[in-house]
């Protein structure tokens, strides 16, 4: 199974991302939205994921949760925009979500790829629609597969 993993789009949802999500199976997004119709955008694409963030309205807050858990190809998955934290890093991550194998969260604009106590995949996509820091805007790819630790990558939108 291949993932698109997006977050901080902010109502901003650049072109290249529908060349890099073409053959994904399921789209993740970390929150920060900006409006109900680029999930509409996503949704074309494959079947969405998203939980909101702190500058999400009450259009957003309806239709999505704060904290997404699923599991996928056998994977628990959490996905949290993470502001509830601060300044979220993986280790307050992992803390608060002892169950997650992978964790996906956005708020802080700064890709992410870090592995935790050797088992948790913990991924921040970076901003892709307001990137913030002199940074491009990023979004991530994983591919799952039953047995095998997840694999990721960060990939710039520049």
């Amino acid at each position: 199974m291949r993932l698109g993993i997006i977050s901080d789009t902010h109502g901003r949802l650049p072109s290249d991302v529908f060349d890099v999500f073409e053959q994904v199976d399921h789209i993740l997004h970390g929150g920060d939205i900006g409006g109900v119709d680029l999930l509409v955008e996503l949704e074309a694409l494959a079947p969405v994921t998203a939980v909101y963030g702190n500058t999400d309205g009450f259009d957003i807050r309806e239709k999505c949760d704060r904290v997404a858990k699923l599991v996928l190809d056998g994977f628990y998955i959490t996905v949290t925009h993470g502001d509830q934290f601060g300044t979220p890093n993986a280790i307050v991550l992992r803390q608060n979500f002892p169950e997650a194998e992978i964790i996906l969260y956005g708020h802080t604009h700064a890709p992410l790829l870090e592995l935790v106590d050797k088992t948790v995949t913990v991924m921040n996509p970076g901003s892709a629609g307001q990137p913030t820091d002199g940074r491009p805007p990023s979004v991530g790819i994983m591919e799952l597969e039953p047995g095998i630790p997840p694999r990721a990558r960060i990939v710039s939108l520049e």
